[in-house]
C-alpha cells in the first residue's frame, strides 16, 4: 500500500525514535513494567496480607495445639 520511499522513511523515523529512547533512557521494558506494577502490588499487599497472615497463623496455632 505504501511506496518503497514512504515505507523506508517511516522505518527510519521509528528507528530514530527507538534509538533516541534507548540511548537517553536505558530502561528495559521489564524496568518499566516493574515500576508500573510496584504501586499496584503494594496496594494489594496492604489490603490483603494482614488477613492472609492472620488466617495462616491461626491455622498453625490450631494445628500445633492439637498435636500436643
Amino acid at each position: 500500500m505504501l511506496s518503497d520511499a514512504t515505507s523506508a522513511a517511516v522505518s527510519a523515523a521509528f528507528g530514530s525514535l527507538t534509538h533516541t529512547i534507548l540511548s537517553s533512557n536505558a530502561r528495559t521494558l521489564e524496568d518499566i513494567v516493574t515500576d508500573m506494577l510496584r504501586p499496584m502490588l503494594k496496594h494489594w499487599l496492604d489490603e490483603n496480607l494482614p488477613t492472609i497472615v492472620e488466617r495462616l497463623v491461626r491455622s498453625e496455632i490450631e494445628r500445633v495445639s492439637r498435636g500436643r
